[in-house]
């Protein structure tokens, strides 16, 4: 797997390549190369539809399978694997990341491209910095009959991550020689021409047109996690898990914009309960990890460290288990069709049409005022075991709170950021509370299996020790908290 930053020119066909070496310390090449890729997509393009390439090379120093996942944040993720003899089977591997594109429908060959490469390397010694590739093209879309596309195109591809200036500077002296930014994505988008997913309109500054915004860029994320997940790469079940509560969270807050997305928001209430086992095993994980790291090696008596490192780890497979099962199914897929027609053609109400600062305002004060009646009705009751379970619908109220908030500062600006991070100032000191709790009973579960074991249990006394001074000290610290941010959100709103 690698990170892909480049940069993609078209020109001329009489183009000629600025000189680079004043750029890095060597210049080597050009040297050319043959290639020939066949391109795989569903009969309707839906992977191209979404900026995913998918694509058997033969040629060149990367010969093999090369899936390109949707640029984020200026960069691609590109996962190879070595060219197998069949043409008509996609690896498995590579299949199963693109499921939630695909959504069971089959892949083939849609497209055809012989490339002639000419490659130029920028060099600090024997370090590759960024490389040059002049391609000259000819692609045949081949489900219209063999309909064939001739082009040339430059595209400067950075090799060294930390050297982006450098890129920027290639970039200039291209464009300098007659070089201009490619209108397409990739050269299959160049050849297919590939529709968009289609995206409802509405009236400029209206609040229809914020919040379909928000809930089409929620709905992109979520998708642009699905095959992190299924590689179960660092923070992609979390990240997935927050775009489905900010999903539902914006359904509930903007229900008087957008109507009838009650089922879409108890299919992504399933998802995330799906994605928060995983998540919640990592974490904990994660905390009992570094508290160990933090204690004197004497006081690590016993096994602690496998049962609460790699016990917790094995459940955590399970759980991506039935993770990747579930994005595996119908069930699924429904969701993601029933996103693609919310951001596409939702049913909008009458507050849909009207100005965006006079609804929306009135929707974050609402959110905000569920906030402070939660933590009154919570204050009223008198047992400290139900309190407590009322105080977690306080959290969840300044959850949802901030991720209205959050929505709505591109269209009202830095206030609704300011209300957003008070709101997660009240989340996350309760959380820290409940995480609190949540570890103890977690600890006691473990240290009752080891007592059972004949193991040692002293650790695990200090560890509750740890979590329940934890808990208590974000319980004191919670009502100066509240009357702090209380009058902040007095003056904001």
């Amino acid at each position: 797997m690698g990170i892909e930053i480049e940069d993609k020119f078209d020109v001329t066909q009489d183009y000629t390549l600025p000189d680079l070496s004043d750029l890095a310390a060597s210049v080597t090449g050009p040297k050319s190369h043959q290639l020939v890729a066949l391109y795989y997509d569903t009969p309707d393009l839906r992977l191209a539809a979404r900026g995913v390439t998918l694509r058997r090379r033969r040629g060149g120093d990367d010969a093999g399978w090369h899936l390109k996942l949707p640029k984020a944040k200026g960069v691609r993720q590109e996962i190879q694997l070595p060219l197998t003899r069949s043409t008509r089977v996609v690896p498995p591997d590579l299949a199963e990341l693109v499921r939630a594109y695909t959504r069971g429908a089959d892949l083939d060959v849609v497209a055809e491209l012989d490339t002639r490469r000419s490659v130029t390397v920028l060099r600090d010694g024997d370090v590759k910095l960024l490389e040059v590739a002049d391609d000259r093209v000819k692609a045949t879309d081949r489900r219209e009959g063999g309909r064939v596309v001739r082009w040339r195109e430059v595209e400067a591809e950075l090799l060294d991550e930390s050297r982006r200036a450098l890129l920027a500077k290639v970039g200039k002296r291209l464009r300098k020689a007659g070089a201009k930014p490619s209108a397409a994505a990739s050269k299959l988008a160049k050849v297919l021409q590939p529709a968009p997913p289609p995206r409802a309109s509405c009236k400029p500054g209206s609040a229809g047109e914020a919040v379909l915004a928000y809930l089409a860029g929620q709905a992109d994320a979520l998708l642009a996690q699905d095959p992190r997940v299924r590689r179960a790469e660092q923070d992609a079940v979390h990240q997935m898990r927050v775009a489905c509560r900010r999903l539902r969270s914006a359904l509930k807050a903007f229900k008087t914009v957008v109507t009838d997305t009650e089922r879409v928001q108890e299919e992504l209430r399933w998802l995330g309960n799906v994605l928060g086992e995983a998540r919640d095993l990592e974490v904990i994980r994660d905390r009992f990890g570094k508290e160990l790291a933090g204690l004197p090696p004497e006081l690590i008596v016993g096994p602690v460290r496998d049962r609460l490192g790699a016990d917790l780890l094995a459940r955590e497979h399970e759980a991506y288990g039935r993770i990747r099962d579930a994005l595996s199914g119908e069930r699924y897929y429904a969701l993601l069709d029933s996103l693609d027609a919310l951001v596409a053609g939702p049913k909008l109400g009458k507050a849909a049409g009207k100005p965006a600062q006079d609804q929306l305002v009135t929707i974050a004060a609402h959110n905000w005022s569920r906030v402070t009646k939660a933590y009154d009705t919570a204050q009223a009751v008198q047992d400290p075991e139900r309190r407590e379970i009322a105080m977690h619908d306080v959290r969840k109220a300044a959850k949802r709170a901030r991720y209205t908030a959050e929505a709505l500062e591109p269209t009202l600006g830095k206030d609704m950021g300011r209300l957003a991070k008070l709101a997660e100032d009240i989340q996350e000191i309760l959380g820290t509370h409940q995480d609190g709790v949540v570890a103890q009973e977690t600890l006691t579960k473990e240290a009752e299996s080891a007592r059972q074991a004949g193991e040692d249990t002293f650790t695990y006394g200090l560890l509750v020790g740890i979590e329940r001074d934890s808990a208590e000290r974000a319980h004191a610290d919670f009502p100066r908290v509240w009357t702090e941010t209380v009058k902040a959100v007095e003056k904001l709103l």
